[in-house]
């Protein structure tokens, strides 16, 4: 799948708006039914129209008596984001739940799953079907739905249902400073090629051996840098903007991508998978909380767009807001919660 395609119009967008003016913005970017994609622009009601009051979670009080809910997941912003709209939806519909995430990558949080410690895990298509299943990344789905489906026919022997996958992709990307971007003349991963032996890249450890980062960019694009250098995922801009990387991994719905002045660059061989993300809930869970559990984690990730997602994860990471915080507004600005 190509690196993220922003939809905004050229008036005010949430990318555009001052650190100070970010929260108003996104009180015009969440409403009720569909978000804006830009700070004033509304897509499919005017922004000042209140939230839906059928939108409401109901509390059902025999929730409380089902067992407690062992949410997981990473520790990286838009995982805990994620983490937080499931976990105060539920509890809004009356469940018990406890947050346990983990530095753990996709590997390591399946194992986590089937084996009991956690009842529930936010993953990416993409990386389930390379990481966990062991694809190759030429054999892996285009297309969300056959992604989906088969990440849903894999976990489903484990006895695992993935709930139905939310709208925004959060695709791995690579992107360069603005200014080498113009150097350059960069624009596609393609055009790296004859550049690459004198750049660094950076990204977390596993993307040495991850067919969607390194390994694909060398098989896929023919790519071989001077340098791979490695960095905590949290971290992944600090090595573009402090200059000790010429190229980075990202993701697409990162807030610090316009704001730092990088550029995204194009997919253009189309490597990267989709990677929308699907709650992956342990069967007996499932069936202990009823239908509930499934209804209200479909429900509440409807409006997450990737405008929407990245104006959420640049909450957190530029204007310092808590991912409880930032999870709490979109609830109730989209009317879930009062």
């Amino acid at each position: 799948m190509s690196p993220e395609r922003y939809r905004q119009p050229p008036s005010m967008n949430a990318a555009t708006c001052s650190h100070a003016r970010r929260a108003a913005c996104t009180l015009l970017l969440l409403v009720a039914v569909g978000f804006v994609t830009a700070c004033g622009s509304p897509d499919t009601r005017a922004a000042n129209e209140p939230p839906s009051a059928a939108r409401r979670i109901e509390r059902d009080p025999a929730n409380a008596d089902t067992p407690l809910i062992v949410l997981g997941g990473q520790t990286f912003t838009e995982q805990l984001i994620l983490q937080e709209i499931y976990a105060q939806a539920w509890q809004a519909a009356g469940y018990r739940v406890d947050q346990r995430p983990t530095d753990g990558g996709a590997e390591d949080q399946y194992k986590r799953l089937t084996g009991g410690e956690v009842g529930a895990s936010p993953e990416y298509l993409g990386t389930f079907l390379l990481t966990v299943e062991g694809s190759d990344i030429a054999a892996v789905p285009k297309d969300t739905d056959a992604a989906f489906a088969e990440v849903e026919a894999a976990v489903a022997v484990d006895g695992i249902r993935a709930l139905a996958p939310t709208p925004f992709s959060d695709s791995n990307g690579f992107a360069v400073r603005r200014e080498d971007a113009s150097t350059l003349s960069l624009r596609r991963l393609s055009d790296l090629e004859d550049d690459a032996p004198d750049l660094v890249l950076s990204g977390p450890p596993e993307c040495a051996e991850r067919e969607d980062c390194l390994l694909g960019l060398e098989k896929v694009y023919g790519l071989r840098f001077k340098e791979f250098l490695p960095v905590e995922i949290a971290k992944r801009h600090t090595p573009l903007v402090e200059g000790t990387a010429d190229v980075g991994l990202v993701f697409t719905t990162d807030g610090q991508i316009r704001a730092e002045g990088l550029v995204l660059l194009e997919d253009d061989r189309e490597m990267l998978p989709p990677y929308n993300v699907t709650l992956l809930v342990r069967d007996d869970v499932l069936d202990a909380a009823g239908p509930d559990l499934t209804e209200v984690a479909e429900a509440v990730q409807e409006d997450l767009t990737t405008s929407v997602m990245q104006d959420l994860n640049a909450r957190v990471d530029l204007d310092q807001e808590s991912p409880r915080s930032v999870a709490r507004q979109y609830l109730r600005q989209a009317g879930f919660v009062p």
